[in-house]
């Protein structure tokens, strides 16, 4: 007959190995989550002094390759420039999340946005009217900004240079549809919130470039449409 602190270890043994076993399934399962889950890299906001507005999000689907409106509650500062500012991190931000129907990698996206009302003054040795062009030309602290020559004229619109940022150029999903979604995201966006924004042109660190990670043209000049229509096609 086996004594009973026998029993009584042997039944502690066991359970001791239950209890191992379901805390090393907790962890694996933990590990997974983690590896799987992707890293949020947006930087906090700064709270803002404002109330609350609806505002409309053109979301990006990469499984249907279309872009949907989304309303938002989300507190904008009273600048305008600010506004689009805020407004476009935050659909990038969307982008990030988990479970995202068109996945880009978080962290800082839009560095800087300007807004030029059209006609654009004529520069020197400028193009023709109906072009835009951009150069990079260099500051005394090593930096550079971009000189546009005119566009068509658009009595009370405004074009937007949005400014990208390099690190979120290079690390966006390479390709010509995720690449053309999230400018139709962008242009979608800028479309349903600011009315007088009629063109949008692109920078990365504060320059042109060619494309935004090998294929979406980056060069062109985009007229902001209905997200409805195609807006890809819609550039001048």
């Amino acid at each position: 007959m086996i004594p009973r602190y026998q029993r009584i270890l042997f039944w502690t043994f066991n359970l001791a190995i239950l209890v191992m076993a379901l805390v090393l399934l907790r962890g694996c399962e933990q590990a997974r989550e983690k590896l799987t889950r992707r890293r949020d890299e947006t930087p906090l906001a700064a709270p803002i002094a404002s109330p609350s507005e609806t505002v409309h999000l053109a979301l990006a689907s990469d499984a249907t390759g279309s872009i949907a409106m989304a309303d938002r509650e989300l507190a904008l500062p009273a600048e305008t420039t600010a506004r689009v500012r805020v407004l476009l991190g935050r659909l990038i931000a969307e982008c990030s999340y988990k479970n995202s129907a068109h996945p880009i990698e978080s962290g800082p996206a839009v560095d800087d946005v300007f807004l030029l009302d059209l006609p654009l003054r004529p520069a020197v040795g400028a193009q023709p009217p109906g072009e835009v062009k951009a150069t990079a030309t260099g500051n005394a602290d090593g930096s550079s900004v971009s000189e546009l020559s005119p566009g068509p004229h658009l009595p009370g619109g405004q074009l937007a240079v949005v400014n990208l940022r390099g690190t979120f150029a290079d690390h966006h999903p390479s390709g010509i549809e995720p690449e053309t979604l999230t400018i139709d995201s962008i242009i979608g966006t800028l479309y349903a919130n600011f009315p007088r924004i009629e063109q949008v042109r692109f920078l990365v660190d504060g320059r042109p470039r060619e494309t935004l990670n090998g294929h979406a043209d980056l060069l062109r000049t985009y007229a902001v449409v209905n997200p409805a229509t195609k807006p890809g096609q819609a550039g001048r």
